[in-house]
């Protein structure tokens, strides 16, 4: 009997791409990567952002630690704003930190001492070193985020130390741990509490607002030399230890959960979106963002080096996220930022503009967007009118007159030809500006008319266009504008200047006084100038020896 033959079984298309969840939406909006080399190609070891202040004034700024120097960005533009370099030759800087003002930025290093700086002068205001001080390297230091002067720090020497700003010697001294202290955090609304996390596998809890007590109140045991700990509340913790993140409950005193997700060690743990999610970069290049209540991964961005300092730099009084900023090993700094409000259209239209001119159809698309403009320059002037019709005025956008900035009364005899005048002007200003000064003279001697305005002078008015050329005489910048100056002061006045030269009048006295210190610095600088010479003359022979 012959076998029933079967339908055959309806043949099913591969799926499709699955839609993107919110999460991977969001995280997606962090763009416009920007790659900045550390100096000496040293690996970024430590990105911080200070303590969100929500009743004070807060600062939009980020440090980065790399090599020997903590670099300040500001974290509206992601511009370098200053640098602090001054450790030892042999020392190299760690975890420099801002307090939450901007003013003191604080590090400490491998020779084992603390030291504060003032970010406007970049002088050290305070070291902690020597013998009331660490022994050994001081990878983390923090800032207590609810009391401006006191900080703390954790060393290789295994002890723990909170300071006040204004003292010599640790308020506070933990000790218990069994190796290296890396890492080290303050729990919010828990003040004077500390966890810190040891190469002993453990994280520890301390406080600190007891004197006399220097012993761990909990302690957490790891698998692994503890990289990293960051206070998701003020009772939930997690720390980094090998591959693996564990987020311990403090209350229970246990783990409550441990994240498996980085084939290699986790190097850096931060929050984002206002603490409700978790971020983790590790040794395999990769960071996962964790969401903290169902601790599941929900996006994620792959480095083509292993990662050591991770950070979500936010901006403005409600901290949104604005930045992800991530150190790698061979010395870059990469800061993705997030699009959002206008930037983002800004953005979208970019990248419609450049998949135009690739189909080849960007004439089209620009004859689209000229129409599209128009429209909305339209609409936006007919918004508050309450008419339409004939007599609605249309206004296209991009042809708006632009106002031009009030002329100065010098600028305007010098338009006006005024010569004499403006410079009078400038010399006589309550508030001399050197700027101005020179913008004059260079004007003046492109026009050809610095003869004219230096033209029929009384010593009176001469005095200080002499001082002002005594004053610049010898300075490189401006050498050859001021001896243009000279030269026709001595062709015009060389006469005069005999016939002044023995009158008593106080003006004649002063310019006479002027003209001699004018010698005095031309000879000196043509002085320099031999000795620079004779230099270039030695160093000519050795170079064709």
């Amino acid at each position: 009997m012959a076998a029933e033959v079967q339908p055959l079984p309806q043949l099913r298309a591969a799926p499709g791409p699955a839609p993107l969840t919110a999460d991977q939406a969001y995280w997606k909006t962090f763009k416009n990567q920007l790659l900045l080399p550390s100096p000496h190609n040293s690996g970024i070891t430590s990105i911080t952002i200070p303590d969100h202040n929500p009743t004070g004034a807060q600062t939009d700024t980020f440090a980065v630690t790399s090599g020997g120097r903590v670099q300040i960005y500001n974290g509206k533009t992601r511009k370098l704003g200053k640098t602090i370099s001054r450790f030892g030759v042999d020392d190299t800087a760690r975890s420099g930190v801002l307090r939450r003002d901007g003013r003191i930025l604080l590090a400490g290093g491998d020779s084992g001492v603390v030291q504060a700086f003032d970010t406007g002068s970049r002088a050290i205001l305070r070291q902690w070193r020597g013998e009331h001080a660490h022994k050994q390297a001081v990878h983390v230091v923090r800032w207590n985020p609810s009391v401006l002067t006191d900080l703390m720090s954790a060393s290789d020497d295994r002890t723990v130390r909170v300071w006040d700003l204004t003292d010599d010697v640790a308020k506070w001294t933990g000790v218990g741990h069994e190796d290296y202290v890396r890492s080290a955090c303050y729990l919010p609304g828990q003040d004077g509490m500390i966890a810190t996390g040891s190469y002993d596998q453990t994280v520890r809890l301390w406080d600190t607002r007891q004197p006399g007590n220097n012993r761990p109140a909990l302690s957490f045991k790891h698998a692994a030399p503890v990289e990293d700990v960051v206070p998701l509340s003020s009772s939930v913790l997690a720390s980094a230890a090998g591959n693996e993140v564990t987020v311990l409950d403090l209350i229970a005193g246990k783990a409550s959960h441990i994240l498996r997700s980085h084939q290699k060690n986790i190097t850096s743990l931060t929050t984002g979106q206002n603490g409700t999610r978790l971020l983790s970069g590790g040794l395999d290049g990769h960071v996962k963002v964790y969401n903290t209540t169902s601790w599941e991964v929900v996006a994620g961005f792959k480095y083509p080096s292993p990662i050591l300092s991770l950070a979500v730099i936010p901006t403005g009084s409600q901290a949104e996220d604005r930045h992800l900023a991530v150190g790698l090993q061979t010395g870059l700094l990469s800061i993705r930022t997030r699009l959002a409000g206008t930037e983002k259209v800004k953005a979208k239209e970019k990248s419609k503009r450049m998949d135009a001119l690739i189909a080849g159809t960007s004439d089209a698309f620009e004859r689209t967007q000229k129409k599209k403009d128009m429209r909305q320059g339209i609409r936006a002037r007919d918004r508050g009118k309450d008419f339409r019709g004939e007599g609605a005025d249309i206004v296209i956008t991009g042809n708006d007159r632009v106002r031009t900035k009030k002329l100065r009364p010098w600028q305007r005899n010098l338009r006006e030809g005024k010569y004499a005048l403006a410079l009078d002007q400038v010399l006589g200003a309550e508030e001399f500006h050197n700027q101005d000064m020179l913008t004059l003279l260079t004007a003046l001697r492109h026009r050809s008319a610095l003869r004219s305005a230096l033209a029929n002078r009384t010593p009176e008015t001469l005095l200080p266009i002499l001082q002002w050329v005594v004053k610049y005489v010898n300075h490189a910048r401006y050498v050859t504008l001021v001896y243009d100056v000279v030269l026709l002061l001595l062709d015009m006045y060389s006469l005069k200047l005999e016939e002044w030269l023995e009158t008593e009048d106080s003006e004649a006295k002063d310019v006479r006084n002027l003209v001699r210190r004018l010698g005095r610095r031309v000879r000196k600088g043509a002085d320099y100038a031999g000795q620079a010479h004779g230099t270039l003359a030695m160093l000519g022979l050795i170079e064709g020896g």
